[in-house]
């Protein structure tokens, strides 16, 4: 028979959605909702087709999020009512559905709970997720490319479109550097959290001996920046090189000049495409590369300075070591930010790191 316990659950998950109404605000958002779809029947309203489609995106945007939020306050009614019937018919089969219900509500929940943390500027867009290996040749090289399977199973868990900027296969395994860009809700905010080097314990598949090895990879996660932002990039400032591609990729992509690299001269920031076959595209993708890194200099910029105001003496470079992998002697993978830990490092692997992600967006709330 469910018990008083239940009901004190119940009622702490009822004030926790009351708490994210006032944090998201689902009044003054429902009124930006019929704002919207008034001015979509106004008349000429589709004639500037640009400006009605952000529009059209704003609203589904809007009605997503407070369709969810009262997808969750009609839930929460459902299991009030069928919590009564469960005292009043003493059903096993009625507490069990109940008891599923409960634990789907407390899930969705903190997802959108989640997504209050989610406050800085960019975090409700796409991301740009770059890996570097560090030193150690090919065993450095696997691990950056295990990396690269990880996020993309991320990725793929959460309905995420994943598309290759840039990928450079190393000389006997893995991979020397590589680029994605992933667009859905909330990418940047999410993936931002993975920003730094991860390190892997393991004995080395490369190592006839069987030794155990140690490898580092960084991660580096930059927004994508919407073409009505404007970063101030002079002609003047770049010097654009083109050359042949490297590593597979097809004869074309090989015998001509495709690739780019483009340098900004002012903060010396270097980024390069070579995935397509065509310049013109390996360029515009190099680009909107180089436009997301000064965009994040200028975050990187402002938190060193709010740091700085708090009189807080931390390292915020995108080098630190965040995180650790270890496959031999034990399995564990833990998060040196937070103390998030878990034993099935296997799971991690496979794009399991949501755990991860919540903890530091928690710590940096808490903070």
């Amino acid at each position: 028979m469910l018990d008083s316990e239940v009901r004190r659950s119940l009622e702490q998950l009822g004030q926790r959605i009351e708490d994210l109404r006032v944090s998201l605000d689902i009044d003054s958002q429902q009124g930006e909702i019929n704002k919207l779809e008034n001015e979509m029947l106004q008349q000429g309203f589709w004639d500037n087709l640009e400006y009605s489609q952000k529009v059209s995106q704003k609203l589904a945007s809007l009605k997503d999020r407070v369709g969810a939020f009262k997808t969750l306050e009609g839930s929460l009614q459902d299991l009030e009512v069928m919590l009564e019937l469960c005292q009043e018919e003493q059903d096993l089969l009625l507490e069990e559905e109940f008891s599923t219900e409960l634990n789907s509500l407390s899930q969705h929940l903190e997802e959108m709970e989640l997504e209050v943390m989610l406050s800085g500027f960019y975090d409700r867009g796409d991301a740009i997720l770059a890996l570097h290996p560090g030193a150690g040749g090919t065993e450095s090289q696997d691990w950056a490319q295990m990396l690269l399977r990880m996020y993309t199973r991320y990725c793929e868990n959460h309905n995420f479109k994943v598309e290759i900027l840039d990928l450079l296969p190393g000389d006997e395994a893995g991979i020397k550097s590589a680029t994605i860009q992933v667009s859905g809700p909330n990418a940047y905010g999410y993936l931002r959290c993975e920003k730094g080097v991860h390190r892997l314990v393991r004995i080395s598949p490369f190592d006839t001996a069987g030794r155990r090895h140690t490898s580092f990879a960084s991660v580096d996660v930059l927004p994508v920046v919407d073409d009505e932002v404007e970063v101030n990039i002079k002609p003047e400032d770049l010097r654009i090189d083109t050359y042949r591609s490297g590593g597979a990729g097809g004869q074309h992509v090989n015998k001509t000049d495709s690739a780019v690299r483009i340098t900004h001269l002012p903060t010396g920031i270097v980024v390069a495409c070579q995935n397509e076959r065509s310049q013109t595209t390996n360029r515009q993708a190099a680009m909107k590369l180089l436009k997301a890194k000064l965009i994040d200099l200028e975050l990187q910029k402002k938190e060193e300075e709010m740091l700085a105001l708090r009189g807080e003496h931390k390292e915020i470079a995108w080098g630190s070591q965040i995180r650790s992998y270890v496959f031999h002697p034990y399995s564990l993978a833990k998060d040196h930010r937070t103390g998030v830990e878990t034993g099935n490092v296997q799971a991690v692997m496979d794009g399991n790191i949501e755990s991860f992600i919540t903890g530091y967006l928690k710590s940096k709330v808490e903070t």
